[in-house]
């Protein structure tokens, strides 16, 4: 019985991606997409996650994993599976599954629907596992530790700096985007305030005054967390209140820093996990929320299933279908900050080997099913509403009359009225230029839910209510991502001297704290006074540095799982890593090409951009005669300089990650030798107490 329903959800999979794929312009359904991608998914954790826990990894449950033996009650906590579950994907599912299939919408859907698909369950999800599942047998070790374990101390001490510059464009890249979503919003702002009070409540409520009444301590922190909501609405229309909540994106750059110095120095127990764990109830509620309204409601896709942007013209993003779509779209498929994470803060609470399947490969799909719900809630949309949400002022203009007749001559019909009629819909005064993805995001779970609760009346509820779901999915990634950069940041110091190295030590903690802050900080700034946005000129460039880190990642788990003899199943890995490694060399080399006729290359490039706008400046620097002027030379100068960062930041990343690649060729050699020069570095075992 059981293998003919396997048999049938095959079938039906296989027949939802055919109507998706083939239809011949006539527009489809978005219920398709998500009927397909459960069936999917299903499928994936099933049998491809079995065959990487049994053949891959070897499981061993009786195995007492580095939580349970430390256990200092700080950040050594054994912790319940569903709670860990919850941290885990509150921590991982940051801007990038939200924001990159959104950007990546203006190719088509369909594009996008297959690497989803396709990344989520052979790349992204077994990428999450297998690192969970190395960084548990080495004693909960960060990837920067474990490569230096296990690739030799030169090769580990380069990666382990070009982990940490990565980490600090990553949550950066996370934080813009949440300010962006808030910038100026009271009533989101006022709302993500709340989350803090809560989450500290629930963390004390099942420590000290009902421990192990999870369910009972998630139901109060989710009704509190919609009593915020609702009242958010009421501070935000009496201006008298909404003033001390509405705050410029440069003002929320730095409270946001501010967060991350607090966020990190804390207890894990006290606002880390009952915040992810309140946070993941919140973020899974709306996505099935989603998925059955798309499916009641049946709304029609209105983007095309593949547009002329493929040719790199987009005004979302530069570049072409390949390699910048499966660089745009990030973390929907393959995320290198998830091994931050599963080598960070998971395998420090995971409480046995067996579960780390459903904390690491689980945890990966629902991520990837955010994506596909992102991908949905942009392709409903007319597509000139979407180009006008999601286009810079220097592309479209600032006015609704220079933004429609832009839009229009791409071919995508839209008024001024248009604009201004759904901006109103949404309680907003625009829609225009809302870069980031969050708003978009928002606007398109406004549409679909609104058809099933509420009416019109309720979709500036809907759309604040998308507003706080977003922004607290991506913050809790910026602060669990902070506290994962402590760690690594203690290893790196404690190499200079010991001290330094113990996470007991306060002192220590708020040292490498700051200095992760500072470094994630600087990058945050830059974005926020970047007068394309930040996230024109940055996403890339996060979703390269992204995707060198899961390479980085899969070629270190590649050599320990050749070390323990496992050297017949790592296709599993280095396939994966090969596309990868294609994608991100093909995009990393165009980032850093000089300046030439091409326009598209010459977007594409950081090198081309710094040299373009240093001409600029030199033009501008004669021709200073007031305060407008004098801007435009420093921000010209400013653009230049950023981008000549980011231009050395690329040939780094690429450099560790050839170095890495080239050690792994290395041990895999000595494989078939049978001898290695550097042995398996596994803690000792242990047998779990039964």
């Amino acid at each position: 019985m059981k293998k003919i329903i396997w048999v049938l959800v095959s079938i039906v999979a296989a027949f939802c991606m055919g109507v998706i794929a083939l239809n011949k312009g006539e527009s489809i359904n978005a219920a398709w997409i998500v009927i397909a991608s459960i069936c999917i998914y299903t499928l994936g954790y099933r049998f491809y996650a079995l065959f990487i826990e049994q053949k891959l990894c070897s499981i061993d449950a009786n195995r007492i994993t580095p939580a349970v033996a430390i256990n200092d009650g700080k950040d050594f906590v054994p912790t319940n599976k569903y709670v860990l579950f919850g941290h885990h994907f509150a921590a991982i599912a940051g801007a990038g599954p939200l924001v990159g299939p959104i950007l990546a919408a203006q190719m088509g859907y369909l594009p996008s629907v297959l690497w989803i698909l396709i990344g989520g369950v052979f790349v992204g999800a077994t990428h999450d596992f297998v690192v969970l599942f190395v960084s548990s047998r080495r004693g909960a070790k960060s990837l920067g530790e474990m490569i230096k374990d296990e690739m030799g101390s030169v090769v580990g001490s380069i990666s382990m700096l070009g982990v940490f510059l990565i980490m600090l464009i990553i949550i950066a890249i996370l934080a813009m985007v949440v300010v962006k979503a808030l910038a100026h919003s009271p009533w989101g702002t006022f709302t993500i305030f709340c989350t803090i009070p809560i989450a500290i409540f629930m963390g004390i409520y099942m420590r000290y005054l009902r421990p192990a009444n999870v369910l009972e301590a998630s139901i109060i922190g989710f009704v509190l967390l919609l009593l915020a909501l609702y009242f958010g609405k009421d501070i935000a229309q009496n201006p008298s209140l909404a003033r001390y909540f509405d705050f410029s994106v440069l003002e929320l750059s730095f409270i946001m820093m501010a967060y991350g110095i607090i966020a990190s120095i804390l207890p894990v127990w006290f606002l880390l996990a009952p915040r992810d764990y309140l946070s993941t109830f919140l973020k899974i509620g709306v996505i099935v929320a989603m998925a059955l309204c798309v499916i009641f409601a049946l709304p029609d896709i209105k983007m095309a299933k593949i547009t002329h942007f493929i040719d790199g013209t987009g005004p979302v993003f530069a570049g072409g279908l390949f390699p910048f779509l499966f660089i745009n779209i990030a973390c929907g498929a393959i995320s290198g900050f998830h091994a931050l994470i599963s080598s960070g803060t998971s395998p420090k609470m995971l409480e046995s080997e067996k579960e780390a399947k459903m904390v690491g490969y689980g945890s990966m799909l629902m991520e990837s099913a955010v994506a596909i719900m992102a991908l949905i809630a942009a392709c409903i949309l007319e597509p000139g509403i979407y180009f006008a949400i999601n286009s810079a002022p220097a592309i479209i203009g600032n006015s609704v009359e220079s933004a429609a007749s832009i839009i229009s001559s791409w071919g995508f019909s839209i008024s001024p009225s248009d604009i201004n009629a759904l901006a109103k819909d949404i309680g907003e005064n625009t829609i225009l230029s809302r870069t980031g993805g969050a708003p978009t995001f928002a606007i398109g779970l406004s549409l679909i839910i609104h058809e099933i609760i509420g009416g019109k009346e309720m979709m500036a509820f809907w759309y604040h209510f998308a507003i706080l779901f977003e922004a607290l999915f991506i913050l809790t990634a910026v602060d669990a991502g902070t506290r994962t950069c402590r760690f690594m940041v203690q290893d790196m110091l404690g190499n200079v001297y010991k001290p330094l190295a113990n996470t007991a030590n306060f002192a220590a903690n708020l040292f490498a704290t700051l200095l992760c802050v500072a470094g994630w900080g600087w990058f945050l700034y830059g974005g926020a006074i970047d007068p394309l946005g930040g996230i024109y000129s940055l996403w890339s460039l996060f979703g390269v540095s992204n995707q060198l880190l899961a390479v980085i990642a899969m070629f270190l788990c590649a050599s320990v799982f050749v070390k323990m003899n496992k050297r017949k199943y790592i296709l599993a890995i280095i396939l994966p890593a090969l596309f990868v490694i294609s994608t991100t060399f093909s995009a990393g080399v165009a980032k850093i090409l000089p300046m030439s006729d091409d326009k598209i290359a010459n977007s594409i490039s950081h090198v081309a951009t710094a040299q373009i706008n240093y001409a600029k400046a030199n033009n501008l620097k004669d021709k200073i005669v007031d305060e407008k002027s004098k801007k435009e030379y420093d921000k010209a100068i400013q653009v230049a300089n950023s981008n000549v960062i980011n231009a050395i930041l690329t040939v780094f990343f690429l450099l560790v990650t050839i170095i890495v690649g080239i050690k792994f060729c290395v041990i895999l050699r000595q494989s078939y030798k049978g001898s290695f020069d550097i042995p398996l570095k596994e803690v000792i075992y242990e047998k779990a107490a039964s």
